[in-house]
């Protein structure tokens, strides 16, 4: 089916069509302006009464929809913002080892025998620095201290080109790594290998996610986390013996992060998320936050994670 343009009048009358109600027409003609409906109407599958007829649940109001989307902005911000510490934490532990390792110029970090060399890897490798050589050299050039390394001192340090590489670039260059230096870098996050090899991607995937404003609160992950032990701490459900809730959704990203970040910056994301959905149950009434937690992959408490240790047992404070 060829989709149109529709007009905001068109749009509206789509909606109110759908058995959406809609008390100030003005107010919702500024949104869908503002907003777009497309993205708008990403949210609207939680308040059908059926994907069939794909009709509104009687009594559905559009500040409801906007309510959900407006959500989703804020707890993307909060995620974002969690990202780009665990990101920020990556590169300068990444640059840190290597460089003490190997050596602070271009010709030590991006030379491929400082890196995994078995005949399987060594395409990789090869492929994946040229593909950090084309980062520095068209991103270089818009980064003010790598202008000043290059002009002063012929060489840009790997503390600084690391400004400039992408989430996503370096999640691949740890897969490239010798495995002492993979564990090195592990064992500052304290976490297995083997686990920050599967945070690293899945941790660049909502960073662009939320880079774009994309819908973030039902996103799904190709790649699944481990269980853990907040799975078993939580009693997170099970179906045939998997468990339902963190493993390829935004609670998986929520263990993630409780893993990676200091417990004060870990304990403050909770907390803003509680608070955000806390807003969004005073603002919903034909639907409960019961099902919007299930599309999020949250257990209901969720919260309890904030108090787990490192070592399983609920915190005193």
């Amino acid at each position: 089916m060829i989709k149109t343009f529709k007009s905001i009048d068109e749009q509206i009358e789509i909606l109110k069509s759908k058995g959406l109600e809609i008390d100030d027409i003005n107010y919702a003609k500024d949104v869908l302006l503002r907003e777009n409906y497309f993205f708008l109407s990403g949210y609207r599958h939680l308040f059908m009464k059926s994907q069939k007829d794909r009709m509104f649940i009687p009594g559905t109001q559009f500040k409801e929809l906007y309510a959900m989307f407006n959500f989703d902005r804020q707890i993307r911000n909060i995620f974002f913002k969690n990202i780009l510490i665990v990101e920020n934490n990556a590169k300068s532990i990444f640059s840190y080892q290597l460089s003490k390792k190997y050596g602070i110029k271009e010709k030590d970090y991006l030379n491929p025998v400082n890196y995994e060399r078995s005949s399987d890897k060594a395409r990789q490798v090869n492929d994946l620095l040229k593909k950090i050589k084309r980062q520095i050299r068209i991103n270089g050039g818009q980064h003010s201290a790598t202008m000043h390394y290059t002009t002063n001192y012929g060489y840009v340090p790997f503390w600084v080109v690391v400004k400039v590489l992408s989430f996503g670039l370096i999640s691949e260059l740890y897969t490239i790594m010798k495995r002492e230096d993979q564990k090195d870098v592990a064992e500052v996050f304290g976490v297995p290998v083997e686990s920050l090899m599967v945070y690293l991607p899945i941790l660049a995937n909502f960073r662009n996610l939320c880079a774009h404003e994309d819908i973030m609160y039902d996103h799904r992950t190709q790649r699944s986390i481990d269980d853990t032990k907040y799975h078993a701490y939580l009693n997170v459900p099970r179906t045939d013996g998997e468990y339902i809730y963190g493993k390829d959704d935004l609670f998986a990203l929520v263990i993630i992060l409780k893993q990676l970040l200091r417990e004060e910056d870990f304990t403050l994301l909770i907390n803003e998320l509680s608070y955000e959905l806390d807003i969004l149950d005073g603002k919903i009434d034909s639907i409960e936050i019961e099902k919007i937690l299930d599309r999020m992959g949250f257990p209901v408490n969720f919260r309890e994670i904030a108090r787990m240790s490192d070592y399983g047992q609920s915190s005193s404070n």
